[in-house]
């Protein structure tokens, strides 16, 4: 039987990776500019009043190329997103964003290295995890160390192990510090600031065929000084490991995840805010890709903080995810995501974690 991964049958109906379902604005001597896109139409619905109401917005961004020689290509990426849920003329930018935007240069099969606001390496195992229709890839916190997209990272990757290896892949990252040029600055609060510091990940996808597909990635960072002086979790540095495991083949998509964290998670025990002296995360999901454009999605995820001041051990996050896509053509789709709450009172009143649970509907319009 022919293998069919659930990527695949999902891009005959809509592309699901960015930017891959770009329309191409300009292609002319070795210079290429692609412009794509989503508008996302969503509503949750919950008894928690901060997980209740509109959650729509628009996505958008550009992709770019120069052909520089035969060995040599310049590339550069953009993504911004503006919430719809704002007033009209409302001076309130909450949930407007720059997601990306970094510049860089392809060396051929010897790799690339770019910098600018990027996906920091151990994303790249906890985004084997992260296909849910809403949730999931919770750990991935943005602006925070190199677990999800943050800035000033300067990142070398090498595909297929300079041409010997097909799927084996090699990621290194270095991120510069950021922190609030003043006290009372509001641009880079405590907890999104960052010390240097450096990751890496190694990715072997699709194994001799199998579907099978495995990912390693981990970093080191030091922190700022209101990080290592914080009253919970202060210390000067902050560390993250992941690594996960998938099967997409023969329209089935498994995949697990395992991360633990030191020093980095944010959290806010007893009212006071902080970090996570550690975390343990796990996360699983099962998918499979009907032909007819529908494809149901069931997932677990959790994270428990570890020996918190004042609060010794509680989860985080705790639930279990029951969704569905379904795509109507490549451009138009539209998912259900039920997240059912397991936390406990006591893990609530002791984090402040919302045990309420949520269903979030959505319709997308891609481009």
């Amino acid at each position: 039987m022919m293998k069919r991964s659930v990527l695949a049958v999902a891009v005959s109906l809509i592309v699901v990776t960015t930017g891959a379902n770009a329309v191409e604005i300009y292609n002319k001597d070795g210079n290429q500019l692609d412009l794509y896109g989503r508008v996302n139409g969503k509503h949750y619905f919950s008894d928690s009043t901060s997980n209740n109401g509109d959650g729509s917005y628009m996505r958008f961004g550009f992709k770019g190329q120069t052909k520089i020689s035969d060995t040599l290509t310049g590339y550069g990426q953009w993504e911004y997103q503006n919430s719809l849920s704002n007033s009209e003329g409302s001076d309130a930018l909450n949930g407007n964003k720059t997601r990306l935007g970094f510049a860089g240069l392809k060396f051929a099969k010897f790799g690339s290295l770019d910098y600018g606001r990027n996906y920091g390496v151990v994303y790249d195992a906890i985004g084997y995890t992260d296909m849910l229709p809403e949730y999931g890839g919770d750990s991935g916190y943005t602006d925070n160390f190199m677990v999800g997209r943050s800035t000033g990272l300067a990142t070398y990757r090498n595909r297929n192990f300079f041409g010997l290896v097909d799927g084996l892949n090699l990621a290194l990252q270095y991120q510069g510090k950021n922190e609030a040029t003043s006290v009372s600055s509001t641009s880079r609060p405590t907890s999104r600031s960052n010390g240097d510091g450096a990751g890496a990940s190694l990715t072997y996808e699709d194994i001799g065929g199998t579907g099978i597909g495995v990912a390693l990635a981990g970093s080191r960072s030091d922190r700022t000084t209101a990080q290592s002086e914080a009253k919970i979790g202060g210390g000067d540095t902050a560390s993250a490991w992941s690594a996960a495991v998938k099967y997409d083949a023969n329209q089935f998509y498994l995949a697990t995840m395992v991360e633990e964290t030191h020093k980095q998670t944010n959290i806010t025990a007893n009212g006071v805010a902080g970090f996570a002296n550690k975390t343990q995360i796990f996360e699983a999901v099962a998918q499979y890709q009907f032909l007819n454009g529908f494809r149901p999605s069931l997932a677990y995820v959790s994270n428990k903080a570890k020996d918190v001041e004042g609060v010794g051990d509680a989860y985080l996050y705790k639930y279990v995810s029951v969704g569905a896509y379904y795509y109507f053509n490549k451009n138009m789709y539209t998912y259900v995501d039920y997240k059912i709450n397991n936390l406990s009172d006591s893990d609530s009143s002791k984090l402040g974690g919302n045990k309420k649970d949520v269903t979030t509907v959505s319709l997308t319009y891609r481009f």
